[in-house]
């Protein structure tokens, strides 16, 4: 019995040892690099576990203003401390004098680090050339002034260019076949747009190894671990100005501008020169509040800056004449007007925003064809995509952004209401466009009528600043105005501003002629009783020889207060200033 039981035991602690001794083979032989269900690498894990590191560039590609220059971030010199030094006699009293900062709150942050640091944490204190060189000079092993990339929390063009962070699940639906772990994807914008090419290859960090208590395992060294690769990570060149872009937000806030927006267009080659939304985008949790929209790529209901398309139709289809006169003392029902402007002519109608007049001409124009204020919609390229795109190597139809695109009609119904045909031709009813498109529409016009899609970025550039590829500029395809309805909509535009009861006589003073159009649209949407609007001044200037496009829009205000024209004029003058 008892010789039984001594080969019970013998054989239990025998498949024991066996069991135990299979599972360090596992481990350690047969699957050290994809242990589990959860792959975990347990050779990088090992290693990590031991490691110390502090990331000085995450690897990814960043974009670049249309000379060059940083416009996502800026690159920096802070002060990097290893928590090693805490055991050390490292003059800290010399870095602390350098560094102008108390000696105290030096000490107090590396008594307190159990890993790498940036000195000042959050909001990381920024170095001179001359304080860097100096805290370098000292050779302290664990301290070191190093150039780092800084993100601020309000980047100019904040929701144009977009964030980017870590998600599993979009970043497998994007690309299957990488390894997601510890790599970041584009979430919005610019960021989303071009995030195949923004793909970070490997970071730059300072690395160091300790042992179980936290001492450095091989001595006192750090070591650098950067970017081997010359050409990478790549940067995507865009078309912002980047002084211009910053002076836009600027004058926003000092219009307090709370929900809308401006954006700037080159005029020759449709290149995005600023675009500027309110509110801020929160960079720290953007996607749960209103400042991750930009307004200026969504749906607005554009009120009377729609009568420029109203007016472009019944000019090409030949339904006005010099001689017409319009019943503009009455509303679009026939009743008498709030705005009794009395009879005017097409020209004048324009110029003061008769709504009487562009009611009537849209009645006419569906009685033509159903369809006829969406071709002429196309034709002035506001209701399908503005953004440059193309075949971009192995990708087809490649857009640079994205917004929303444009609507005349919600359903076939509303074609045959008078009701909602006479508000449709006021831009109210269901006449939704958004601002990029109707800068792109003005951008048009004062080109003579040629289309071309709206680019935002020029090139893709490797990491040493040669160019990977470029973007040229591109005429899409379709139909136009013809050249002497643009020209005419030239003089129209220009009255609104020269007439001196036109809606925007106030802009006739500025350093350049403007043409444009107003707009104010009622929105439904009421606040304490009060419906609020949206409010629009679309332009282009110099009159004579266009260069910029400009469209601003105050959103959700009331009717008597939050017009734009003011900041139209800031802006223009701002710009004149800067280039005279």
């Amino acid at each position: 019995m008892l010789q039984k039981r001594i080969l019970f035991i013998t054989v239990l602690i025998f498949m024991m040892m066996a069991g135990l001794l299979g599972r360090l083979m596992q481990i350690q032989l047969f699957q050290a690099e994809n242990f589990s269900e959860n792959h975990v690498n347990l050779i990088k894990e090992s290693v990590r576990q031991r490691t110390h590191e502090l990331i000085l560039d995450d690897g990814r590609g960043q974009f670049l203003d249309r000379d060059g220059n940083p416009l996502s971030y800026e690159e920096k010199s802070v002060l990097v401390i290893f928590p090693f030094i805490k055991k050390m006699d490292w003059n800290s009293a010399q870095v602390a004098k350098i560094l102008n900062v108390s000696h105290q709150d030096l000490i107090k942050q590396v008594e307190g680090s159990r890993e790498p640091i940036v000195a000042g944490g959050k909001d990381p204190l920024l170095l001179t050339e001359r304080q860097a060189d100096d805290i370098n000079q000292l050779q302290i092993p664990g301290v070191f002034a190093v150039k780092k990339k800084i993100f601020p929390e309000h980047p100019p063009a904040g929701q144009f260019i977009g964030v980017y962070g870590e998600n599993e699940e979009i970043f497998k639906s994007r690309y299957p076949d990488k390894d997601w772990r510890n790599k970041s994807v584009g979430l919005s914008g610019l960021e989303k747009s071009f995030d195949e090419f923004l793909q970070a290859e490997s970071e730059s960090k300072f690395v160091y190894h300790v042992d179980g208590i936290g001492n450095p395992l091989f001595g006192i060294d750090v070591k650098y671990a950067g970017q081997a690769n010359p050409f990478f990570p790549l940067h995507i060149k865009t078309t912002i100005d980047q002084n211009l872009q910053k002076e836009i937000e600027h004058l926003l806030d000092e219009h307090n501008i709370q929900k809308g927006g401006a954006i700037l267009l080159d005029v020759e080659t449709n290149d995005l020169l600023a675009v500027a939304s309110r509110p801020r985008i929160n960079s720290r949790d953007p996607f749960f509040d209103e400042g991750s929209k930009n307004m200026m790529f969504k749906q607005l209901i554009p009120g009377s800056v729609f009568k420029t398309v109203i007016a472009a139709a019944a000019v090409e289809e030949g339904l006005v004449s010099e001689k017409d006169q319009f019943r503009c003392d009455l509303d679009i029902r026939g009743n008498p007007a709030e705005r009794n402007l009395g009879r005017l002519d097409f020209e004048e109608s324009f110029a003061r925003s008769c709504n009487r007049t562009f009611a009537e001409l849209a009645l006419s124009l569906m009685e033509k064809d159903p369809k006829i204020l969406e071709d002429y919609a196309r034709k002035l390229g506001l209701l399908d995509s503005v953004s440059w795109q193309g075949d971009v190597f192995r990708l087809r139809e490649f857009k640079q952004f994205e917004h929303d695109s444009g609507r005349i009609f919600a359903d076939k119904e509303s074609r045959k209401d008078q009701n909602f045909i006479a508000q449709t031709g006021i831009g109210q009813q269901e006449v939704r466009l958004s601002p990029i498109a109707v800068a792109n529409m003005l951008a048009s016009i004062a080109r003579g009528g040629q289309k071309m899609s709206v680019r935002a970025v020029n090139e893709i550039q490797y990491g040493d600043g040669t160019t990977m590829t470029s973007f040229n500029p591109q005429k899409p395809e379709g139909e136009q105005l013809s050249p002497y309805t643009a020209i005419k909509m030239q003089q129209l535009l220009r009255r609104v501003v020269t007439d001196p009861e036109g809606t925007g006589s106030v802009l006739k003073d500025l350093p350049y002629e403007v043409a444009g159009k107003t707009g104010t649209a009622e929105t439904s949407v009421l606040h304490d009783g009060e419906q609020l609007h949206h409010k629009w001044f679309a332009g282009y200037f110099p009159f004579d020889d266009p260069k910029y496009v400009l469209v601003t829009v105050n959103v959700d205000v009331p009717d008597d207060q939050g017009g734009v024209n003011l900041l139209f004029a800031d802006i223009v003058q701002m710009i004149h200033q800067q280039n005279p």
